[in-house]
């Protein structure tokens, strides 16, 4: 459902939230966390996970190439 890059986005966004609350509970770096998200149709959803993971898993394999060229094509189409 979304690109690499707003996937990315997104879980940076997530982790800055999860540390600027400063739980007693929380690291203090690095949280891990997954967040599955559906979309409008059965087909459509996107499971995301903290850029660091990523960047110590390796890139994520093989990428939907439509997610990747969709999001630049359909940015506007709803807010026109």
């Amino acid at each position: 459902m979304f690109s690499v890059e707003d996937k990315k986005k997104i879980a940076a966004a997530i982790e800055t939230v999860l540390l600027e609350i400063d739980h007693p509970e929380m690291p203090d770096e690095k949280p891990y966390f997954e967040i599955h998200i559906d979309g409008k149709e059965s087909w459509s959803f996107a499971d995301i996970k903290p850029n660091w993971f990523y960047n110590e898993q390796g890139s994520p394999k093989n990428p939907n190439s439509w997610n990747e060229v969709a999001g630049d094509g359909m940015k506007g189409i709803n807010n026109e």
